[in-house]
């Protein structure tokens, strides 16, 4: 098994993802990637390509996620919260916790509410 790899969209403020790699979790931005103003499903084509968990604030995801499951695709995860509901901090807090705690396949087709 391998472990989790987190991608964060550009609707996730830059300190989620930063802190996150200051304690060691293997994460990436769109901004990172040179992805910023990429269309949402280009966004998780992207995660898809390189194996990680989409985390993002959009709620236009779930929607996706609904597509994809009736088009049979599939993808590495996705973790949604409302922006407002977490500081940064409790953010990096949840997220290192699905990083440290599940392994790459346990996300596989799966949405996390935090």
């Amino acid at each position: 098994m391998s472990e989790i790899k987190i991608y964060t969209n550009e609707s996730v403020n830059i300190e989620v993802s930063e802190g996150l790699k200051r304690r060691g979790i293997n994460v990436f931005s769109a901004r990172d990637s040179g992805n910023l103003g990429l269309s949402d499903t280009s966004q998780l084509e992207y995660a898809v390509l390189n194996q990680a968990v989409i985390f993002t604030h959009d709620n236009d995801f779930l929607r996706l996620n609904r597509e994809w499951i009736q088009e049979g695709k599939e993808h590495w995860g996705i973790i949604y919260v409302h922006q407002d509901k977490f500081s940064v901090g409790e953010i990096i807090r949840h997220l290192m916790d699905y990083a440290l705690i599940l392994e790459a396949e346990e996300m596989k087709n799966r949405i996390e509410f935090l």
